[in-house]
């Protein structure tokens, strides 16, 4: 096998290569022998046939690109790897001759990994927010734990908005029941916005053994089948059940926490709210700082590495829309039944990540960023404490590269945003408060 030419023009590659004629006839034998057993020729039994017989009645050519497929490994080694030519996407054969003295030559297309020329990445001046937790978030979360605790007791009385009613359900449409309209001993809390807007308000007053008709209009922006449709709900209500709220008191600190007080309840929750904004503020900042400097770099993304990030988004969204037990078909249908709408809601996304990824591994080779044994175990050690499993076992399921990779992508981003300098975010005035322009006055 031997590399005759290689041509590079606006981010791609044609590499043409000569496969000598005992080596391709060899490939060609392998490709004949795989399918043998399915070749019907008149005159033979199945599977017995010459390969120069089946060539004869079905051509020369019959077995060359099964022949091709079969040492196509080769030929990206010999025409891409050996050439170091960085390739992206799926290399294709463009172009095949055929020598009359035998063999063949092949054009091997492929598109290239950009030409990186980095702008500033280091200095950056980026917005930077003030971490803050104000008394009302404290109070707030005081709250949440409080509601977390209420006692839920049975009431002879009607619904009121907060109390949660026990009911059957079943929703018609121009009389027919449609499919996910029903419930049995469901609890519903009125004035939680789980229903279609309007259901709950409906139900305000209801009591216990009461049969109630609910009319409500679907939202546009729902299913294909129930969008802008009229619904009547049946419902029957079992049970109105009231929520008492237990005094905030210290009392109520010790039975919800460690704590023993409720000034140091609050003190706990300030802290803890203040180190996941200062997490999420030092997240988002590390964030704006690849993305300033993205802008600042020049390089043509070709479109084959974003379709490959865009598969790899749409595969884990499927993942997820798996975990919460809806499949992809059936949230594609649920969005309207079209998957490229799906692909072009996640592109802006891919084209971002496709950018920094170009960017980040430009910045570690311009700085020769390593990462060292002992940094890998570490690293294994904090996931294997993370997830409660054996460090050899987290090696299993990620590889060292893998690791190395994922330390070296983070301490990129680590220097552009240490380098960085941090301005306070811009505040937009309102249009009503600007001040407004005095007009130049002139004498007449």
């Amino acid at each position: 096998m031997n590399v005759k030419n290689v041509e590079k023009e606006n981010g791609k590659a044609q590499i043409t290569v000569e496969i000598g004629k005992e080596e391709f006839d060899a490939a060609l034998t392998k490709a004949y022998l795989k399918v043998k057993k399915d070749i019907q020729v008149p005159g033979f039994r199945k599977g017995k046939a010459p390969r120069k017989i089946v060539e004869a009645m079905y051509g020369a050519q019959v077995f060359y690109e099964d022949a091709i497929e079969e040492i196509f490994p080769d030929i990206y080694t010999a025409a891409v790897v050996d050439q170091k030519i960085k390739a992206v996407g799926q290399p294709s054969i463009s172009n095949m001759e055929t020598p009359a003295e035998g063999g063949v030559v092949l054009t091997v297309a492929t598109e290239l990994y950009p030409e990186v020329t980095l702008g500033q990445y280091k200095g950056l001046e980026v917005p930077k927010a003030e971490a803050t937790v104000s008394d009302e978030e404290v109070e707030a979360e005081v709250d949440r734990l409080a509601q977390q605790n209420a006692r839920i007791s049975t009431v002879e009385r009607p619904a009121v908005k907060g109390d949660t009613v026990v009911l059957d359900f079943e929703g018609f449409v121009d009389g027919v029941a449609f499919e996910g309209g029903k419930g049995e001993n469901y609890s519903l809390e009125l004035g939680s916005g789980q229903f279609v807007p309007g259901f709950e308000d409906q139900l305000v007053g209801a009591s216990a053994g009461e049969n109630k008709d609910i009319v409500v209009t679907f939202p546009e922006q729902y299913t294909k089948e129930l969008a802008g449709k009229e619904a009547t709900f049946k419902c029957a209500v079992h049970e109105v059940k009231e929520k008492t709220l237990p005094e905030k008191d210290d009392e109520f600190v010790k039975d919800v926490s460690e704590f023993d007080t409720m000034d140091e309840l609050k003190a706990d929750i300030r802290a803890r709210a203040m180190k996941e904004k200062e997490d999420g503020i030092r997240s988002a900042f590390e964030n704006a700082c690849v993305a300033k400097a993205v802008e600042n770099m020049t390089a043509e993304i070709p479109a084959c590495m974003i379709e490959e990030q865009l598969d790899k988004q749409i595969e884990e969204f499927g993942y997820q829309m798996q975990r919460n037990g809806m499949s992809m078909d059936d949230y594609v249908k649920m969005m309207g039944g079209d998957m490229s709408r799906l692909r072009d809601s996640f592109r802006p996304m891919a084209e971002n990540n496709v950018k920094a990824n170009v960017l980040i591994a430009q910045v570690i080779e311009e700085e020769h960023i390593e990462v060292t044994d002992e940094e890998v175990e570490a690293e294994v050690a904090k996931l294997a404490e993370q997830y409660k499993m054996e460090a050899d076992k987290v090696k299993e399921y990620l590889p060292v590269d893998s690791i190395k990779s994922d330390l070296s992508y983070r301490k990129a981003v680590q220097l552009i945003a240490d380098s960085a300098i941090p301005v306070a975010p811009q505040t937009e005035t309102p249009a009503e408060e600007a001040a407004p322009a005095e007009e130049e006055k002139t004498e007449e």
